[in-house]
C-alpha cells in the first residue's frame, strides 16, 4: 500500500504528500527504505516486461540459454542441447559474442553428458569466439574514444582531421584492417563520419568512407546474413550522404533498399520509420515536389506514436517548418510554436548545429511574416548565446549571414542595394555553404529582392551547386 502511495506522490510531484507519508521526522529511515524497495520493485517489473515483450534474436537466444541451464540442472539433457544449438545459431547471426561465450561455457560444463558435442570441437569454437570477443572489445574501446573526440569537436570547437584521427585510433588500439570489416564496425565508422561531416558542413570529407562501405556491401553479397539493424542503419547513412551531396537519385535508391529490409521485420519498421520519412520528404522537396513532401511529414506527425523518439519527432517538425516557410505558407508559425523545448535540451539531445539552425529558422520565420520586433529580439538573444561558440568553431559565416539578416530587419530596403546583393551572392561561393540547408537559408535572403518564394530560389541554386561540385571534383 505504501508503495502505491509513494508512486502516486512522485507522479504528481506532491511534495506535501511526501512529507506526510510518515508523520514523524524520526521516520526518515523508513521513508528511504520504502523508496529503495519501490525502486527495486520497479526495476524488477521493467526487466520482466522487457524480457516478455522484446523479440529480437538476442533476447530469444538469451531466453533459450536460461531455459537450457534450467533443463540441464534438472537432467532434461536432450531438449537442453537442442535449445542451446538454436541459441547459438541466433547469437552467431546477431554477432553477440558475449552471449556465445556464456552458452559455449555451458556446453563445455556439460560436455560429459550423453548427446553432448565433441569436446575438441567445442573447445576450438570457444577459443575462436574468445578471439572475436577480444576483437569486439578493441573496436568498442576505439569507438568510445572516437565518440569522445567527436564531442570535443562538437562542443568545444576542437580542430581535428577525421582521417588522421581514425588512423591514430586504429594504431592506438592495435586494430587490424580486416577486424573493422564487419557490419557493426562499418555502422560505427559511418555514424562517426556522418557526425563529423555534419559538424564540418562538408560531406565531401567522408566520401572515402562511403566508397569503402559500398565496396564492403558488394563483397559481402549473400555470403553472410547481415544484422538487420546495422544493415538498415548503414543504408540510412548512405541515403543521407547522397542527399547532402545532392545526388537525389542514389539517395532515393538507398531509401528503397531500406524499405525492403524494414518490411521484413516490424520492429525495424517502427524504429526507422520517421527517419526514413524525413529523408524521403527531403528528397521530394529538393526535386520539386514540395506538396508531396509537406503531406508526407504532416502524415508522419499525425500518426506518430508515443513510443517514437522525441529527437525523430523534433527533426520532422523543424523540417516541416522549413518547408512551409520556404513556400511562404503561414502554417510554419504554428509548427514553430510547437518546438517548445529549451535550447539546453536541444543542444544536448539534437546537437549544437541543429539548435543553431532552429534558432536561425525562428528569426527568419518571424521576419518573413512581419514580426520584426520579435525577430530582432530572437536575433539579439541568439548572438548573445552563440557568438562565442561560433567564433571558437571558426563559423564566422553564420555570423556574416546573421549580420545580413539584421541589416534587413533594420532597413528592409537595403536588400535592393548592389553591395548587399553582392555580399549575399558571395556566400554561395563558399564551399561550406554548398549544403542544402545552408543554401535554403541563403535562398531566403535572395528571395527578398527577387520577390519569389524561397523555395523557387533554392530550386535554382541546387543545380548550380551540383555543377560546381562536379567541377571541383574533376579538378581534384
Amino acid at each position: 500500500m505504501k508503495n502505491l502511495q509513494l508512486l502516486d506522490f512522485l507522479e504528481t510531484d506532491d511534495i506535501d504528500g511526501l512529507n506526510n507519508l510518515y508523520t514523524s521526522e524520526k521516520n526518515n529511515d523508513a521513508y528511504h527504505a520504502l523508496r529503495k524497495r519501490l525502486q527495486d520493485n520497479l526495476l524488477l517489473f521493467l526487466s520482466q516486461k522487457a524480457f516478455e515483450s522484446t523479440h529480437s534474436d538476442t533476447y530469444d537466444a538469451l531466453r533459450l540459454v536460461v531455459v537450457s541451464r534450467f533443463l540441464l540442472e534438472n537432467d532434461v539433457v536432450k531438449i537442453a542441447f537442442k535449445c542451446l544449438d538454436k541459441a547459438e545459431r541466433l547469437a552467431e547471426q546477431s554477432e553477440q559474442f558475449n552471449l556465445l561465450n556464456e552458452l559455449l561455457l555451458l556446453k563445455l560444463q556439460y560436455a560429459h553428458l550423453p548427446g553432448a558435442e565433441d569436446l575438441d570441437v567445442l573447445t576450438a569454437r570457444f577459443l575462436q569466439n574468445q578471439a572475436y570477443m577480444q576483437r569486439e572489445a578493441k573496436l568498442n574501446m576505439a569507438y568510445a574514444f572516437l565518440r569522445q573526440e567527436l564531442k570535443e569537436i562538437h562542443l568545444k570547437g576542437k580542430i581535428v582531421n577525421l582521417t588522421s584521427l581514425m588512423i591514430t585510433t586504429i594504431r592506438k588500439y592495435k586494430i587490424a584492417v580486416q577486424e573493422i570489416m564487419t557490419y557493426k564496425s562499418i555502422y560505427q565508422i559511418l555514424f562517426l563520419a556522418n557526425e563529423y561531416a555534419a559538424i564540418q558542413q562538408n560531406y565531401g570529407l567522408i566520401e572515402r568512407y562511403i566508397n569503402r562501405t559500398n565496396q564492403f556491401i558488394q563483397e559481402q553479397g549473400h555470403k553472410k546474413q547481415a544484422n538487420l539493424f546495422y544493415h538498415i542503419s548503414i543504408l540510412y547513412f548512405l541515403a543521407n550522404f547522397h542527399l547532402r551531396r545532392k545526388d537525389f537519385a542514389r539517395s532515393t535508391a538507398c531509401l528503397k533498399e531500406m524499405t525492403a529490409l524494414m518490411e521484413t521485420d516490424s520492429r525495424y519498421q517502427a524504429s526507422f520509420h520517421l527517419r526514413h520519412q524525413l529523408l524521403s520528404a527531403l528528397n521530394l522537396f529538393f526535386t520539386g515536389f514540395a506538396g508531396d513532401a509537406i503531406s508526407m511529414l504532416q502524415e508522419s506527425l499525425a500518426n506518430t506514436k508515443h513510443t517514437a523518439k522525441p529527437e525523430d519527432v523534433e527533426d520532422i517538425r523543424i523540417c516541416l517548418t522549413m518547408f512551409l516557410a520556404l513556400c511562404d505558407d503561414r502554417r510554419c508559425l504554428k509548427q514553430l510554436a510547437l518546438l517548445t523545448r529549451t535550447d539546453a535540451w536541444y543542444e544536448k539531445r539534437m546537437g549544437m548545429l541543429w539548435t543553431i539552425r532552429k534558432n536561425l529558422a525562428e528569426i527568419l520565420v518571424h521576419a518573413q511574416f512581419s514580426n520584426i520586433e520579435l525577430a530582432m529580439s530572437r536575433l539579439i538573444s541568439f548572438r548573445r548565446r552563440y557568438k562565442k561558440y561560433l567564433l571558437k568553431t571558426s563559423e564566422e559565416r553564420v555570423l556574416l549571414f546573421l549580420k545580413q539578416v539584421e541589416k534587413y530587419l533594420q532597413n528592409p530596403d537595403v536588400i535592393f542595394s548592389s553591395a548587399y546583393q553582392r555580399t549575399v551572392s558571395g556566400m554561395l561561393e563558399n564551399v561550406e555553404n554548398n549544403d542544402i540547408f545552408s543554401l535554403s537559408f541563403i535562398a531566403w535572403l535572395v528571395a527578398r529582392w527577387e520577390k519569389k518564394t524561397g523555395y523557387k530560389v533554392v530550386l535554382t541554386l541546387i543545380p548550380q551547386q551540383v555543377s560546381i561540385n562536379r567541377k571541383i571534383k574533376r579538378e581534384n
